[in-house]
């Protein structure tokens, strides 16, 4: 954002990006798929599927879908609260080498199943259930686990409909809904790439959307998530942080919009607080950071801040507060990095009126800025838009 020009000194341009989430999060690639299930025969599902054991799950699955069932020879297995299993053998079974990030969002329980294809094809589905604290840490674990990367690029997971939000890719689905999170892989090594990716589009579709309506919670996004203007959005384009954002400590929930016209790239960060003090204070939070610049006629109060570093190119942010909700409006760290530098970084870069012109709307309708009644870090009783 080449904010400020026309006064010599008074900004310099900066050169880094805009990180979505913190950088102790790690944000790798999904998992390698997880072991195959012993390949069912034709007929396994005739008696109905498997049992569902654990009485506090079993009102979430269905024991059969689309001709899949679950495994009558598998297990169902439970970690964490109330569970068989400890939370520390989830880490080295259902989530290795990411445990830690799930805990940093409030795990609180894990349950493990596969159902299988009753026609024999050897077909399978992993499903792990998250349950976490509350309704905010579970969707910031779902769109962290969606948006693992830049979420214009192919692989990325597209939107499905199901529970209060969903994605899919080849292979792979995932469903959010109240205080759970859904992870669904699919295997079938007797498939060529090409059959796999429409059988698993079919099945993980079909168990996807079951799962979405029998699990319990509202289905509403997080008050911040729901604040992002939908226009231009990138498909599932949003990375949403309970607590921290951007290296400012306790300014959260905040959401971090994706969005794209043209060849031109941009982020939002949408921060919705319960009243005015809590909105001041994470503002003051945000104005913290050395080289800020205050900026005259915008909300209540508005700054331009850099964010980034650590051997990025920096980011510059057009934040203001109008009432209890803060915006920003920044570069987009994709399109700097796919940037080769000197001009091409500058005009990869938003301008002080582009920014300008994207806040403002933004500030004007703040004051509906809170979709719900319900506290910012936990979602109201209304279905999200799509």
């Amino acid at each position: 954002m080449t904010f400020f020009r026309s006064h010599a000194g008074l900004l310099v341009a900066s050169t880094l990006a805009l990180v979505a989430c913190n950088k102790e999060e790690k944000r790798g690639d999904p998992p390698p798929p997880p072991p195959p299930a012993s390949v069912a025969k034709a007929g396994a599902c005739a008696s109905g599927g498997g049992e569902l054991t654990d009485a506090i799950s079993a009102p979430f699955f269905s024991k059969s879908v689309s001709g899949y069932c679950v495994d009558p020879q598998g297990e169902v297995k439970t970690y964490g609260e109330k569970g068989k299993l400890s939370m520390d053998e989830v880490c080295t079974t259902a989530f290795d080498g990411e445990c830690e990030v799930y805990k940093r969002f409030g795990l609180k329980r894990v349950v493990s199943l596969h159902y299988v294809d009753g026609a024999g094809t050897g077909g399978s589905v992993e499903v792990n259930l998250s349950q976490f604290a509350d309704p905010a840490g579970a969707y910031g674990m779902y769109t962290l686990r969606v948006v693992a990367g830049d979420p214009a690029e192919p692989s990325t997971p597209k939107p499905l409909a199901a529970g209060g939000a969903g994605a899919i890719g080849t292979g792979r689905a995932y469903v959010w809904r109240g205080q759970h999170l859904a992870e669904l892989q699919y295997v079938n090594e007797q498939e060529s790439p090409e059959q796999l990716a429409k059988s698993s589009d079919a099945i993980l579709t079909a168990v996807g959307k079951d799962l979405g309506q029998k699990l319990p919670g509202a289905q509403a996004l997080p008050p911040a998530a729901q604040a992002l203007p939908e226009a231009q959005r990138i498909p599932n384009g949003i990375v949403f942080q309970p607590k921290d954002v951007l290296g400012w400590t306790g300014v959260g929930p905040a959401a971090m919009g994706f969005y794209k016209d043209g060849d031109r790239r941009w982020r939002v960060l949408s921060i919705v607080k319960d009243d005015v003090d809590q909105a001041k204070d994470a503002f003051k939070t945000m104005k913290s950071k050395p080289g800020t610049l205050p900026v005259p006629a915008m909300g209540d109060e508005a700054a331009h801040v850099e964010v980034g570093g650590a051997g990025g190119p920096k980011v510059e942010l057009l934040v203001a507060r109008k009432g209890s909700a803060i915006w920003a409006v920044g570069d987009e760290e994709y399109a700097l990095r796919a940037a080769s530098g000197g001009d091409a970084t500058q005009k990869a870069r938003l301008t002080k009126d582009e920014a300008i012109a994207k806040l403002k709307p933004l500030l004007a309708g703040a004051g509906a800025a809170a979709p719900s009644s319900a506290p910012s870090g936990a979602s109201s009783a209304s279905a999200p838009k799509k």
